[in-house]
C-alpha cells in the first residue's frame, strides 16, 4: 500500500501508518489484500464511528470517531488487537453476531443496546446502536466485518429521565402523600436514582423527619426516621446544605454507611449521593428559613456524574418541590375553607342568637310605648318624641327579623308551612297598606290582583315578606310616576309582579341584585339606609316555594321584579303542607315597612326645613351649621340639639348640602357618610375643591364603627368623625370645639399674613438702607477730600480763625462715614450677602496701622494710647473686617473715656488663639447692661449726649464670630471697660453669623 492510500485519517491515520503491523496477525501493510486496504481507506475517510474486524482473530482497525467509544482504558492498545481481548466484558453478547457474520455472511442491526463497558475507573452503562456488515475478500469469502457504531447513551438516558420527570407530577392532598407519590416514581428508575429519601423540616428548621424513601429501608443509619440539624456527627450534612442553599455532594457512602447502602440494579453499591434543599415556593436550592424539605438522591455506580446527570437531579428536586408546594397550597386552602366555613357557621349562630336576644328587649320597648301612645293626657310634643322612639324601635325590630330570617336560611333551619290561601285578597291587603305613603310621595299605586280560581299553597308569613320587600324597594327608588302590583295565574303557575317607573338598575348590576349584602353603588334613592338583605331574602323565600324570581330593568326608566312558582302541592314537601280552611288575610307586618316609607317621602323632608319648624330662640347664635342626613328622625334630633346654640339648616342628601354650602355662608357642616344622590365623602371632596369652602370645618357622622373608618374620614379631609350612637353633650362639644379651632385657624392665617407683610417691610427697609448707604458714600468721600484740600491750602492767618471749625467738620464727616459703613455692614449681615476674604495676615501690624490712622482722633480726645504686642502674630483673617472691629472698639473707648488713657494688647495663648484687648478707663458698663451690650440697638450708656445707633458692637460681634472667634466685655480694674476679642490663629475661619 502506498503512503497516499493511507493519507489523512487524523490521529488514527497517523497511528496506523506508524504501527509495526508485522507483529500482528495481519502482517505488514504491504501484504494486506486490496479489500482490506479499501475498507481501511473508507474507515479513515469517514467522520462516522467505524470499526473493522479482520481475519479469524478479529483484528481491530478504527477511525477517530470511534475512539470515544473505546475510552482511555482501551485506546490506543485496541488498534491491531483482537476484539475478544479488547471487549471481554461484552464479548458474550457481541461474539455470536461476529461469528455469524464471518461464517454465514449475515449482516445484523441492533438498536439502543445496553453495554456495560469497563472504563477502568468504573463499569459504565452505555447504549449503542450498531450494525455488522461482512467484507468479502478477493476470494469471495468473508474476510472481515465492517461495524458502524453510534453512541446513543445520551438519548436513552434523556428519554428515561424525562419519563421520570413527567411521572413526578402529583395531585396529592397532603405533604406526606405527595412525598410518597414522588418517591414511588423515583423507585421505578433505580438505574438513575438507586435510592432516595425525603425529609421535611420541623421545629422551626431544627429537625428533619423522614416521610418517604425509595430503593432502601427506612429506619437504618442511611435513612434515620428523624435527624437533629445541630448534631455534629449526623449521618447526612443537612445543616451544611441549608447554610449553603445549594446541592451538597456526599462521597464515601460505603465507608460511612456500610451494607445499609443498597446496590440497586447493579452489583456495585452507589459511591456517592447528593443532598438538595427544597424551597417553600416550589423551587430547588433554598437556604435557611426558605427551605421546607431536604431530598437525598443516590448516584448510580455505573453512570458518570456529568453535568447532564446533575441537571437531572436538580430537575427531580424541582419537581418534588413543586409537588410539595402544591400539596401545601391545597392544605392551606382547605384550612382556609374550613376556617371560613366555621366562621360562617359562627356568624350564622351569632345572627340567630343576637336576633333572639334583641327581640326580648324590643318587645319590652314597643309594648309600653304603644300603651303610652294610646293613653290620654300626653302633650303633643311628648307624643311626637314617643312616636320617633316607636318608629325607630319598629325599624330595629324589622332589621332584627331580617337577620333572624337570614340566619335560619343560612343554617338550613328555615321551615316553611304551606297552607291554602286566598292569595289575591292577601296580596291586595299587603299592597294597599302602601297607598298612603304613595299618595304622600306623589306616586300612583296600582294594585291589579283579580281573584284566582283556587286557593294557593304558600307560607303566609314568607309571602308577606316577599310582597313587602319588593314594594318597599320599588317605593325607595321611584320619585315620580307609578308603582304597579299584579297577580296572575295560568294552568300551572302563579305570576306576581312589582313594576315601577323609578331610577332603574344599570345592566352591569342586574346579575348581582339578589346577592346577599349587595347594594347598587351610586344609585339615586329616597334613603341610603339598608342592609342589602331584602332582595336576597326574597330570592331564598321564593326558592322555598319551589319558584324563581327575576328582574328586568332599564336604567332611568324603571324596574320590574317577577315571582313565579307552581300551583298545587306536588313540588312541596308533604310534611310541610297544611290543609285547614284558608283563614282571612291579615297584613300584620306591613305597618313597619309603611312607617319607614313615610319618612322617606318629600312631605317628611319638607317638614324639616328651617322656616317650617320652629326652633328654640337663640340670642345670639354662636354660628351657622348645615346638617345633611337622609334619615328624617336623625335630622330632627340633631337639629333640636344644635338649635339651642346655633342656627341650623337641615337637608336630606349631599347634593342639597353642596348647593346650600356654595350659595350661603356657613360656619360648619355636619354630614352623614351614606346618603342618596351624593354621599358624605363625595360632598367632602366637592367642598374641599371649591375655594369658598376649602377651609370650612366638616364633621362626618357615621354608623361605621372602628378606628379604620375614622382614619378614612380624616384622611379624606374631614375635621372630625363622630360615630353613632352619640350623646347630645358629645355632639355639642364636637361642634363647639371644631368651630373654635376654625376661628383659631383663621386668626393664625391673619397673623401669618401680618407677619409676612412685616417681613416684606423689613426686607424693603434693609434694601433701602443698603441703597442709601451706597449713595451716601460717594458725596461723603468728596466732602472729606474737599475739607482736606481746604485745610492744606489755608493761610496761617485763616488757619487761626477757621482751623478749629474745619477740624470739627472733618470729625463729624468721619463719624458720618462710620455710620454709613455700619449701615452697610448691617444690611449685608441681615441679608446674608457678605463674604470674608481670608488671607494670612500679621495681626500685630494690622492693629498698629489702625492705631496710626486714628492718632489725630486720640489727640483731639486727649486719650493717650499704648499698644503692646508679640510680633509677628500671624492669623488668617479678612483684613478690612478685622480693621473695622478694631476701629469700632477704639471709637467706643474714645466716646466713653474722653481724656482717659487707652491700652491695647495683642498676644497668643497656649491654645494658639489670638487675644486682642481694648482697655479704657471711662465710665464702664453696669452689670445689668452687660448681657445685652452686643444686641442690636443697645448702647453701653443710654445717655443722649453720647449719640449712636446701638449697632456698632452688634456688628463687631457678628464679624468676630464670622472669623470663628468671640468678643467679651469685662470691667477694667479701677473703672472702665475691657473688650477682649479671641480669634483663631492660622486655622480657617468659619464663614457665618450667629
Amino acid at each position: 500500500m502506498t503512503d497516499e492510500a493511507l493519507a489523512g485519517g487524523g490521529e488514527m491515520g497517523a497511528l496506523i501508518r506508524a504501527k509495526d503491523w508485522s507483529l500482528t496477525p495481519l502482517g505488514p501493510i504491504a501484504s494486506w489484500p486490496q479489500s482490506l486496504r479499501t475498507a481501511v481507506s473508507i474507515c479513515l475517510g469517514s467522520r462516522f464511528p467505524y470499526l473493522i474486524l479482520w481475519g479469524d482473530e478479529s483484528v481491530q482497525i478504527y477511525n477517530d470517531a470511534f475512539r470515544p467509544i473505546l475510552g482511555p482504558a482501551k485506546h490506543p492498545q485496541a488498534l491491531g488487537g483482537r476484539a475478544r481481548d479488547t471487549w471481554p466484558e461484552v464479548w458474550f453478547m457481541v461474539g455470536p453476531m461476529v461469528e455469524g457474520a464471518f461464517h454465514r455472511g449475515e449482516a445484523s442491526w441492533v438498536e439502543n443496546q445496553l453495554f456495560l463497558f469497563d472504563r477502568g475507573d468504573l463499569i459504565e452503562e452505555v447504549y449503542l446502536t450498531f450494525s455488522h456488515s461482512p467484507i468479502r475478500d478477493e476470494t469471495g469469502k468473508v474476510g472481515g466485518i465492517f461495524q458502524a457504531v453510534s453512541d446513543v447513551t445520551r438519548g436513552v438516558l434523556g428519554a428515561r429521565r424525562l419519563s421520570t420527570l413527567r411521572a413526578l407530577t402529583s395531585e396529592a392532598r397532603s405533604l406526606e402523600e405527595a412525598a410518597r407519590a414522588c418517591l414511588r416514581v423515583l423507585g421505578d428508575n433505580l438505574s438513575d436514582v438507586p435510592f432516595a429519601a425525603l425529609y421535611l423540616l420541623e421545629g422551626g428548621g431544627t429537625r428533619a423527619s423522614l416521610v418517604a424513601t425509595s430503593g432502601m429501608r427506612s429506619g437504618t443509619r442511611l435513612a434515620p426516621l428523624s435527624l437533629s440539624l445541630s448534631e455534629e456527627d449526623a449521618p447526612w450534612p443537612f445543616a451544611a446544605a441549608l447554610e449553603r442553599g445549594a446541592p451538597l455532594r456526599v462521597d464515601g457512602l460505603v465507608e460511612r454507611f456500610g451494607e445499609d447502602v443498597p446496590k440497586g440494579p447493579w452489583p456495585e453499591r452507589p459511591p456517592s449521593a447528593w443532598v438538595l434543599p427544597l424551597a417553600r415556593s416550589g423551587q430547588v436550592m433554598a437556604a435557611g428559613p426558605e427551605a421546607v424539605a431536604l431530598l437525598v438522591l443516590g448516584v448510580s455506580a455505573r453512570l458518570r456524574l456529568d453535568s447532564e446527570y446533575m441537571n437531572f437531579f436538580e430537575l427531580v428536586a424541582g419537581h418534588v418541590s413543586t409537588a410539595l408546594a402544591s400539596a401545601r397550597a391545597y392544605q392551606e386552602e382547605r384550612r382556609r375553607a374550613e376556617a371560613l366555613a366555621e366562621l360562617d357557621r359562627a356568624k350564622t349562630t351569632f345572627f340567630s342568637n343576637i336576633s333572639h336576644e334583641f327581640r326580648t328587649p324590643l318587645t319590652l320597648i314597643l309594648g309600653p310605648l304603644e300603651d303610652l301612645l294610646a293613653s290620654e293626657g300626653l302633650a303633643e310634643e311628648e307624643r311626637g318624641e314617643l312616636r320617633v322612639i316607636h318608629r325607630n324601635a319598629g325599624r330595629l325590630l324589622r332589621l332584627v327579623n331580617s337577620l333572624l330570617d337570614f340566619s335560619r336560611l343560612e343554617s338550613g333551619r328555615a321551615r316553611a308551612f304551606f297552607e291554602p290561601t286566598d292569595l289575591s285578597a292577601f296580596t291586595v291587603d299587603l299592597a294597599s297598606a302602601f297607598r298612603s305613603a304613595a299618595e304622600k310621595a306623589g306616586l300612583r299605586l296600582t294594585v291589579d290582583c283579580p281573584p284566582l280560581a283556587r286557593p294557593v299553597l304558600v307560607d303566609r308569613e314568607m309571602w308577606e315578606k316577599i310582597v313587602l320587600n319588593l314594594l318597599s324597594n320599588a317605593f325607595k327608588f321611584t320619585f315620580e310616576g307609578d308603582v304597579r302590583v299584579s297577580l296572575r295565574e295560568d294552568e300551572a303557575h302563579v305570576l306576581f309582579q312589582v313594576e315601577d317607573t323609578g331610577t332603574g338598575i344599570p345592566a352591569a348590576e342586574l346579575p348581582h341584585v339578589f346577592e346577599r349584602f349587595h347594594r347598587v353603588q351610586g344609585a339615586r334613592s329616597r334613603s341610603h339606609e339598608g342592609t342589602g338583605i331584602g332582595l336576597s331574602l326574597v330570592r331564598e323565600l321564593v326558592l322555598l316555594h319551589g319558584g324563581v324570581v327575576g328582574v328586568r330593568s332599564t336604567e332611568g326608566q324603571g324596574t320590574c321584579f317577577t315571582v313565579e312558582f307552581p300551583l298545587g302541592h306536588e313540588h312541596l314537601p308533604e310534611q310541610r303542607v297544611r290543609h285547614p280552611e284558608a283563614p282571612e288575610s291579615t297584613a300584620t307586618g306591613a305597618e313597619l315597612f309603611v312607617d319607614e316609607a313615610l319618612r322617606w317621602s318629600d312631605g317628611a323632608r319638607a317638614a324639616m326645613k328651617p322656616e317650617d319648624v320652629p326652633a328654640p330662640p337663640v340670642s345670639p347664635p354662636q354660628g351657622r351649621v348645615l346638617l345633611a342626613d337622609d334619615n328624617a328622625d336623625m335630622r330632627d334630633y340633631v337639629r333640636r340639639v344644635l338649635s339651642v346654640s346655633f342656627e341650623v339648616e337641615a337637608v336630606a342628601d349631599g347634593q342639597e348640602a353642596l348647593e346650600s354650602a356654595l350659595s350661603r355662608p356657613f360656619d360648619l357642616i355636619l354630614t352623614d357618610v351614606m346618603m342618596p344622590r351624593l354621599g358624605g365623602f363625595g360632598l367632602l371632596r366637592a367642598l374641599r375643591e371649591a375655594p369658598a369652602t376649602r377651609t370650612l370645618p366638616i364633621i362626618m357622622l357615621s354608623a361605621r364603627a372602628g378606628e379604620e373608618s375614622a382614619v378614612e374620614g380624616l384622611e379624606a379631609g374631614a375635621d372630625d368623625y363622630l360615630i353613632k350612637p352619640f350623646s347630645a353633650r358629645e355632639l355639642l362639644a364636637r361642634v363647639r370645639s371644631n368651630l373654635e379651632l376654625a376661628r383659631t385657624r383663621r386668626a393664625l392665617v391673619h397673623q401669618e399674613a401680618f407677619a409676612q407683610g412685616l417681613q416684606e417691610a423689613l426686607r424693603a427697609r434693609d434694601e433701602f438702607l443698603s441703597a442709601a448707604s451706597h449713595e451716601l458714600k460717594t458725596p461723603l468721600a468728596a466732602f472729606r477730600l474737599q475739607l482736606e484740600l481746604i485745610e492744606r491750602n489755608l493761610s496761617p492767618e485763616a488757619r487761626t480763625s477757621v482751623g478749629e471749625r474745619i477740624l470739627l467738620a472733618g470729625k463729624h464727616v468721619r463719624r458720618l462715614a462710620r455710620l454709613v459703613e455700619t449701615l452697610l455692614d448691617v444690611s449685608e449681615l441681615m441679608n446674608g450677602r457678605f463674604e470674608l476674604r481670608l488671607e494670612e495676615t500679621d495681626l500685630s501690624r494690622l492693629v498698629a496701622e489702625v492705631v496710626a490712622r486714628m492718632r489725630d482722633e486720640f489727640k483731639h480726645a486727649e486719650c493717650p494710647v499704648t499698644f503692646q504686642a508679640d510680633s509677628p502674630l500671624m492669623g488668617r483673617v479678612d483684613r478690612h473686617r478685622l480693621a473695622q472691629v478694631v476701629e469700632r472698639l477704639l471709637h467706643n473707648a474714645i466716646k466713653y473715656g474722653t481724656g482717659k488713657p487707652i491700652e491695647l494688647t495683642l498676644e497668643q495663648d497656649e491654645r494658639g488663639r489670638m487675644n486682642l484687648c481694648v482697655i479704657d478707663h471711662g465710665m464702664g458698663i453696669s452689670p445689668e447692661d452687660k448681657p445685652r451690650i452686643f444686641d442690636r440697638f443697645e448702647r453701653a450708656v443710654p445717655v443722649r449726649r453720647y449719640g449712636g445707633l446701638g449697632l456698632g458692637l452688634w456688628v463687631t460681634r457678628q464679624w468676630v464670630e464670622a472669623h470663628g472667634g468671640r468678643v467679651l466685655v469685662e470691667d477694667t480694674p479701677g473703672g472702665g471697660a475691657t473688650f477682649r476679642v479671641e480669634l483663631p490663629g492660622l486655622a480657617s475661619a468659619r464663614v457665618g453669623v450667629s
